[in-house]
């Protein structure tokens, strides 16, 4: 048994040079650094002085023990415009301060991600670092970040915190890496994925200030070498050479699910994957839909497939998505209240979803799914990738067809269009990490041990029914558990 006087960690250090991160041009974000990245992990284990993911030949760390003032601590809640999600940060607020009053008179800054700006991109947390290195670089020594539903121990962070040198460069979290290499982290070290680890934001993660000072000015001196952001922690990982922690994805629900009657499934396919990828949807999750249409450039009886007119195109699908839209909106459908745009290779938990969505007003207009970005650190804008399913509320619907908004192409990026659509509008995306743009193999296995996953994307060499069965059959959130968070882990 750990004393309560030990603190009970796991250290994983990391050095990367430029030269390992020029290799990547292919990667989101290279940048000129050449820093000791270091990650805390929270376990049952005193400090592990000889840590196996440690990719120095020597790694010697300075445990000072020096008592650490709670008002040097800065809390970022990563928090998103939307009430629910407001709520839920207000909450984790409060509970913070709560602490903090238990330990001291002063309390530290726990601030909202979403109230810091007006910057669209700041939920990819680069372009924010200018800002809170002109805000905090003289009076505070840390920056934690952590999402709505990560539960800290304000008094193992401190004990932790004062472990290592303020005055140095740190930063603190938990590790993931891949087993393998993939698309969504654009094939990086495709020889040994397992050699670069970034952080899992379900655990909470820190920066040092001298780190956050120094990575600021490397932000507004040096553009990133992509316009995409696509999975933060990875690329947050690559530019500071040390990954973070993460929150715990799920959320509590509001009320009771939402009923199947309420959600409208469009599902877009082609001619050339009736017999292939239509087989596997009727198989796994098309018996949970209530209302589904499935929208093809031929019209199938013995699916049934309907033609919208518009001619199938290799990539994009802009033209197909649009005419979803407005036929949500026609008399030709049911009147529901949500929308749920789906590829034909999209695996997905309907049950789940339901869930998910009690937790929104469908007469708001929400647009959910997973969240990229594209030129955020130029004034760009987010969107939801259409793999791992795009859903709308009705309210969103008519506000963007009513805008005019439009596809410059049938083959353009409809996901990218719609983005550039609700940017203009003024709309937010409200991002999952339920939803996924790609397989289960794609992410760290740790990174989805402690979710419960609404949907995946791709065949590509897998079994796409075993996959579903193992990941999505069990219809747990229509169930009474109390809650979403059942996998919920309290870091620090």
């Amino acid at each position: 048994m750990v004393s309560k006087h030990v603190i009970s960690i796991e250290v994983a250090v990391f050095q990367q040079t430029l030269l390992s991160l020029l290799t990547l041009a292919s990667t989101c974000i290279t940048s000129v650094i050449q820093t000791v990245a270091l990650i805390l992990s929270c376990s049952q284990k005193v400090i592990d002085w000889h840590d196996p993911f440690s990719l120095c030949e020597q790694s010697l760390i300075s445990v000072l023990c020096v008592p650490l003032d709670l008002r040097e601590i800065v809390f970022i809640i990563q928090s998103q415009s939307h009430y629910f999600h407001v709520r839920q940060a207000e909450r984790r607020r409060a509970d913070l301060l709560k602490q903090a009053h238990s330990l001291t008179e002063k309390p530290p800054e726990v601030l909202l991600l979403h109230d810091l700006s007006d910057n669209e991109g700041d939920w990819s947390i680069l372009p924010l670092l200018p800002y809170l290195s002109y805000s905090f670089g003289k009076n505070s020594s840390w920056i934690v970040f952590l999402e709505e539903e990560t539960d800290v121990k304000m008094t193992k962070l401190v004990q932790v915190l004062a472990k290592f040198d303020k005055n140095k460069e740190w930063f603190l979290g938990k590790p993931l890496h891949d087993q393998e290499s993939t698309i969504i982290h654009h094939y990086a070290f495709a020889e040994n994925p397992s050699v670069f680890k970034y952080p899992d934001f379900a655990a909470a993660w820190a920066l040092s200030v001298p780190l956050v000072v120094r990575l600021a000015n490397k932000v507004k001196d040096e553009p990133l070498k992509s316009d995409f952001t696509i999975d933060l922690k990875h690329e947050s990982g690559l530019t500071t050479c040390e990954p973070f922690f993460h929150s715990c994805l799920l959320f509590p629900p509001k009320g009771e699910p939402v009923i199947t009657e309420d959600i409208f499934v469009a599902v877009k396919t082609c001619r050339k994957f009736h017999s292939e990828r239509v087989p596997v949807i009727k198989k796994t999750w098309e018996k949970d839909a209530f209302f589904l249409e499935y929208y093809s450039d031929h019209a199938d009886p013995s699916i049934p497939t309907i033609n919208l007119g518009i001619p199938n195109t290799e990539r994009g699908h802009c033209g197909k998505t649009f005419a979803i839209l407005q036929r949500f909106l026609s008399s030709s459908v049911p009147n529901t209240k949500w929308l749920l745009v789906v590829d034909d290779d999209t695996l997905i938990s309907l049950p789940r979803l339901r869930v998910l969505l009690s937790c929104y007003d469908s007469s708001q207009p929400v647009c959910l799914g997973e969240r990229y970005g594209y030129g955020l650190s130029q004034g760009g804008y987010s969107y939801i990738t259409g793999g791992g399913g795009m859903v709308f509320s009705r309210e969103a619907v008519v506000r963007l067809i009513n805008s005019g908004c439009k596809c410059y192409s049938n083959d353009a990026p409809d996901d990218m269009v719609l983005g550039m659509c609700l940017n203009a509008l003024g709309l937010p995306v409200t991002h999952s990490p339920l939803f996924h743009q790609a397989r289960p193999e794609d992410y760290a296995g740790d990174f989805l041990a402690h979710q419960v996953p609404i949907s995946f994307h791709k065949h590509w060499n897998i079994d796409p029914v075993a996959v579903f069965n193992k990941w999505l059959k069990d219809d747990l959130w229509a169930k009474p558990l109390g809650g979403l968070n059942q996998s919920i882990k309290t870091e620090l």
